[in-house]
């Protein structure tokens, strides 16, 4: 089969996929924004895009499509050329459709099967943009801003022959005319090479090594904001540090901005963060250490005794998953996103995402007696294995997925979590 992947960063959710693909003998091309740096071993083609942002004026609430329909015009040119040029004709359109560029591709390819990755689907109230009242504003007229922003994705739905969700409640974002094309099946986590590991050890910018049974909590964004509850976390820290005089807080993320703006008045969370809290946290013992190699993102998770996640209702990260599979004592956002895979005593704890003083114990509690954890470390990377493991459960279905052109949908579990 001739099989096309689109995403404007690729290899981005097809990191796994594409090049297993290809060693299955298909023919595998990419097409992604000139932009991206990412390397990967797949053939890849690159479209220019001019990313000028419309007028709001002129646009006014419809500027979230024209953006988007001007990137999918750019890559509908971008792939006429690729079956002109390079008479690459496939068979299957497999794209991520957040940013609009699998729009228009069917009428390039008309005789492929068309599949988009459905990441997230924008609602004005019960997800991640009413959220947290400390930075958001609900009203009217933020909610028609919202309604609009899902334009193109319901266009890309639409325009798909199935869609692909990497979880249950994410799938559940779409509307439940969707469900029937819809699988749930998560990218994968190699359980393999993500798994507690005794000899792991960590170094600190201060050239302290950290090893497991240390007293290390540690706390993963890919840039530190809102949405990953960075602020949450940073005002629980005081009391964790003055009751636990032994422990050390490591920061993995950088200070740019991922899904939200930064904060009023400029600068990063993180300084917003450590002005707030000023002389109310020991320094010496707080680590940010940037954006790490996965190695050393892996062994930093493989040392750590609890590690902190918090989400808004919004995208599920790959890293919590990956925290289970290493084995860690996961303390977690009471939220839709972590509670379709953390169960409280089970698998992990769960507190209320905005309950500081909930988070300070929690956490406390968590570094405070680590035999007692040992069973929820068991049992998160065993649910881990069982549901996300790349090699045994997920890739064999999203093979099967691309392979049957969507046909081969779990439609079952795409029925009962597509709502809303």
């Amino acid at each position: 089969m001739n099989i096309l992947f689109v995403h404007q960063n690729f290899p981005g959710q097809f990191r796994h996929l594409a090049p297993a693909l290809a060693g299955r003998g298909h023919r595998v091309v990419a097409l992604t924004d000139s932009s991206n740096a990412q390397a990967t071993e797949v053939t890849t083609f690159r479209y220019r895009h001019d990313a000028t942002r419309p007028e709001a004026a002129a646009t006014r609430l419809g500027r979230t499509f024209t953006e988007m329909t001007d990137r999918a015009t750019t890559v509908a040119r971008a792939a006429a050329q690729l079956a002109g040029r390079h008479a690459f004709v496939p068979d299957v359109v497999f794209g991520h459709l957040g940013w609009g560029e699998t729009l228009f591709l069917r009428e390039v390819f008309p005789a492929a099967r068309h599949l988009v990755y459905a990441e997230f689907y924008y609602g004005a109230r019960g997800r991640d943009s009413d959220f947290d009242p400390e930075f958001q504003r609900p009203g009217l007229a933020r909610a028609m801003s919202v309604t609009a922003r899902k334009a193109h994705l319901a266009l890309a739905m639409a325009e798909a022959d199935a869609a692909l969700a990497p979880t249950r409640w994410q799938a559940s974002t779409f509307p439940h005319e969707f469900a029937a094309k819809t699988t749930v099946c998560f990218d994968g986590v190699d359980t393999d090479r993500v798994r507690p590991d005794p000899a792991a050890r960590f170094t600190l910018p201060t050239g302290q090594v950290l090893a497991p049974g240390d007293e290390v909590l540690t706390f993963v964004n890919r840039n530190f904001g809102p949405y990953r509850g960075f602020h949450v976390f940073m005002r629980a820290l005081p009391a964790v540090l003055a009751a636990r005089p032994e422990a050390q807080v490591v920061l993995v993320g950088g200070d740019g901005s991922s899904y939200e703006s930064p904060p009023a008045g400029g600068g990063s969370w993180r300084e917003r963060m450590l002005a707030e809290l000023g002389d109310r946290l020991d320094l010496s013992r707080i680590h940010f250490v940037g954006r790490l190699a996965y190695d050393r993102y892996l062994a930093l998770l493989q040392v750590g005794r609890v590690h902190a996640y918090l989400t808004y209702p919004f995208v599920l990260s790959w890293s919590m998953i990956e925290a289970m599979a290493a084995g860690c004592c996961l303390v977690a956002s009471r939220t839709p996103p972590v509670e379709e895979f953390l169960t409280d005593g089970v698998t992990g704890r769960l507190v209320d995402f905005f309950d500081v003083a909930g988070w300070s114990h929690a956490l406390i509690a968590a570094l405070a007696d680590p035999g007692a954890a040992a069973p929820l470390r068991l049992a998160a990377r065993a649910h881990a294995v069982a549901r996300c493991d790349l090699a045994r459960v997920c890739l064999p279905r999203l093979l099967g997925f691309v392979e049957s052109g969507g046909r081969q949908s779990d439609r079952a579990a795409a029925a009962g979590a597509g709502r809303g």
